[in-house]
């Protein structure tokens, strides 16, 4: 299904080119999007989606080990962002939620990286610049207004990059980013929106805030949008690529819809179980995103035992870096929360860090004296 710019149009239909049983669909308007795409670039992808889910595995249980604060799962998303990230350029921008680790990996973060702020070891895990990414938005829809923003200083620089920003259902129903694509239209910025829809925005359906599909909303913006089968990798990098192509040369924004689902806990301090009818997991589950890629590359006689065999060790040396990193981290020392508040250095915070240098001293001044009242006390003893 071609973008569609008619509010009024029907946009029910899901853009599918591998279905649930595995089945390759051709589609005239979007096979030629991943043409391109061979056995290898297949068997490449499922790679990805097998990593990211050990990846999303082992983070939880360090987290229910307490090595980790909290954790989001992406369990059940893995098409969506694997298939969308895969068709960014190295120069595009990503702005994403705190689910977006898929995303991330494909972005080529550290490893221990991902999990620094979840330690509450670091305010940013990473260098944004680094990687083109910018750090985790936990403020809800917040990071679609920075797209944005980046995507019309794109225009003024006269490139052709893109900023690409993802989101959940429900942060379409924050202010920021029904603004977002006000400016993202009024300027024809090369933004896209990509709205993975995993139906439930914590413990609320999406049923209840949207009552038609979300990509309904976009053309009302004059964004054009389109509905995609976000469990569906192929399809995922076929309407991703289309919406890149369409931003690079002059089209402007573009709303992306993935329509998911949240197989685990919204984090892991939820318990999906209260609100969660186990029949609509199982029937999910039953459109797992990794099973129906596998299941084409078996058709296809690409999933053999030696191919199967190498992409598990390669996500299990994954998962054991990734702890290796979590527990060998560092921990930050008291002072390191003034750090890069500012780009330049600030007198009125250098001010601050003084006084709470000297209120830290009374601590150490005050143990001090408590140990040689102790050792006193042995003494006369």
């Amino acid at each position: 299904m071609p973008l569609n710019n008619d509010a009024d149009a029907t946009q029910d239909e899901l853009v599918q080119l591998i279905a649930p049983n595995g089945e390759r669909r051709s589609n005239a308007a979007y096979d030629r999007w991943v043409s391109d795409v061979d056995d290898a670039a297949l068997q490449a992808l499922y790679e990805d989606m097998i990593v990211i889910r050990r990846i999303d595995a082992e983070a939880t249980a360090l987290q229910r080990q307490g090595e980790l604060a909290l954790w989001p799962p992406l369990l059940g998303q893995e098409a969506a962002q694997i298939g969308s990230g895969r068709a960014l350029r190295e120069d595009d921008f990503v702005f994403s939620s705190y689910r977006e680790n898929g995303v991330a990996y494909c972005r080529g973060v550290d490893l221990t990286d991902l999990l620094r702020v979840w330690r509450g070891n670091a305010s940013a895990g990473w260098d944004p610049y680094a990687i083109n990414m910018a750090p985790p938005q936990v403020i809800i829809g917040a990071q679609t207004l920075h797209a944005t923003g980046y995507a019309m200083g794109v225009l003024a620089d006269g490139a052709d990059s893109v900023a690409v920003t993802y989101f959940g259902d429900g942060a379409t129903s924050q202010g920021d980013v029904n603004e977002a694509m006000v400016f993202a239209a009024s300027y024809q910025a090369p933004v896209i929106f990509f709205c993975q829809n995993n139906h439930w925005a914590i413990s609320e359906p999406v049923g209840l805030q949207a009552h038609v599909p979300i990509a309904h909303r976009a053309p009302g913006f004059g964004i054009p949008s389109v509905r995609v089968d976000g469990n569906d990798v192929l399809a995922c990098l076929a309407v991703t690529r289309e919406a890149l192509d369409r931003a690079r040369t002059g089209g402007g924004p573009t709303f992306i819809e993935a329509v998911t689902y949240r197989m685990g806990p919204h984090t892991t301090a939820d318990d999906p179980t209260r609100y969660r009818d186990a029949n609509e997991l199982e029937d999910w589950a039953a459109k797992d995103p990794i099973a129906r890629l596998a299941a084409l590359l078996d058709a296809r006689g690409l999933l053999s035992a030696e191919v199967a065999d190498s992409v598990k060790a390669t996500a299990d040396d994954v998962a054991a870096r990734l702890r290796e990193g979590c527990i060998s981290m560092p921990e930050p020392q008291v002072l390191d929360v003034f750090k890069h508040v500012y780009s330049e250095p600030n007198s009125w915070l250098d001010r601050q860090q003084d006084s709470y240098e000297q209120y830290l001293k009374y601590f150490d001044s005050a143990d001090a004296d408590t140990a040689a009242s102790n050792s006193s006390r042995e003494v006369n003893r």
